[in-house]
């Protein structure tokens, strides 16, 4: 998944509706969707629309803002048909017409967006992102979400999935990808390592590295990401700014988890099962986790299944888990780190063999 790039976008609007051009920019780059340019298409006193139109054609998409001041009366069609319908297919340039007030522009020029309201500001972005136009009810409590978080990046808070869901199925074009994490009884690694696979990232380094990279990555795409069951503290790593939007659903979805590692990670988090379950649900994990370059997420299980097998008095697992974990230190460069529990390694093999003898 590429770095989104902006969509480069010119503007054609009368020097009296400056504002409104602003406005409107505004709205479309804190989307994080497009890059205007407000000052080759400005017609000013004396100046000729059409000619306008033809210098803001500097970018493959172009918006006219037509108003009262921009609106030529008479303006027969001869003048405009070809800076306007005919030049801009031949030149392959994307041109839409916005309407700022009452004027009237001409029916035949299309697309239209009415920007007297939000919904037509909203139709006007996804027509520059090239999205398509989902139509849905919009009751007044998936408004407030949209203006928090589709129509900049930000971060709402719903009570139910069913919520979320119904947020989506209306306002998905407005975002790059959805992506959901569920956050009940996870740590931030397995969030992290989830979040990353969603992605088709390898996350090969420490927790706080790979929180980085995650960071620095969703905060460069237009991303809507699901936080289900609420905002634990271990899923608060997971809240991006720039323009990654966050949704958080304070009730979890009544669904059995079915991914293995998931499994994994719950068995080693409750230690509910019995101690041969528990075991093999670290080695399976250890496996799919080596399997998918989620190193951090094996590192933290070893590291909960040392813990429980030396509170067993299993030393043979324990040291079976040590290993794994020195080996990942070392991959890391933490070499002292990797030395000390060795050295710890070493000392309980060596306790183990005294009482063999």
């Amino acid at each position: 998944m590429q770095a989104l790039i902006s969509t480069p976008v010119s503007f054609c609007y009368a020097s009296a509706d400056r504002t409104i051009a602003e406005r409107v920019a505004e709205f479309l780059e804190r989307c994080g969707d497009a890059r205007v340019h407000l000052e080759d298409g400005e017609v000013r006193a004396g100046d000729d629309v059409c000619d306008k139109v033809r210098d803001a054609r500097t970018s493959d998409t172009l918006v006219v803002l037509f108003t009262q001041a921009l609106l030529p009366r008479p303006w027969p069609r001869q003048r405009w048909e070809g800076p306007l319908i005919s030049e801009p297919a031949r030149e392959d340039v994307r041109i839409a017409f916005a309407v700022c007030d009452a004027c009237e522009p001409p029916p035949v020029l299309k697309p239209r967006f009415d920007l007297r309201g939000a919904d037509g500001l909203r139709r006007l972005k996804r027509w520059i992102r090239g999205a398509v136009w989902r139509s849905g009810e919009c009751g007044q409590a998936l408004e407030e979400i949209a203006r928090a978080i589709a129509d900049r990046a930000g971060c709402a808070t719903v009570a139910a999935a069913a919520a979320a869901d119904d947020f989506v199925e209306i306002f998905q074009a407005d975002f790059d990808s959805i992506l959901r994490l569920e956050c009940a009884e996870r740590s931030t690694a397995a969030l992290a390592g989830d979040l990353a696979a969603q992605l088709g990232m390898q996350l090969g380094g420490p927790l706080e590295e790979n929180l980085a990279r995650l960071r620095q990555f969703c905060e460069s795409h237009r991303f809507l990401l699901v936080l289900d069951g609420g905002i634990t503290p271990e899923a608060s790593a997971m809240i991006f700014a720039a323009r990654t939007s966050t949704l958080i659903t304070e009730s979890a979805r009544a669904n059995t988890p079915t991914d293995p590692l998931r499994l994994a990670q719950l068995t080693l988090a409750n230690l509910t099962s019995n101690w041969e379950t528990i075991c093999s649900a670290a080695r399976q994990g250890r496996r799919i986790c080596n399997e998918q370059g989620r190193i951090a997420e094996c590192y933290e299980l070893m590291q909960q299944w040392r813990e429980a097998a030396e509170a067993r008095g299993d030393r043979v697992a324990a040291e079976e888990a040590m290993r794994e974990m020195i080996w990942i230190l070392e991959q890391w460069g933490q070499i002292e780190e990797a030395r000390d529990l060795e050295y710890q390694r070493a000392m309980n093999q060596g306790a183990q063999m005294t009482l063999a003898w």
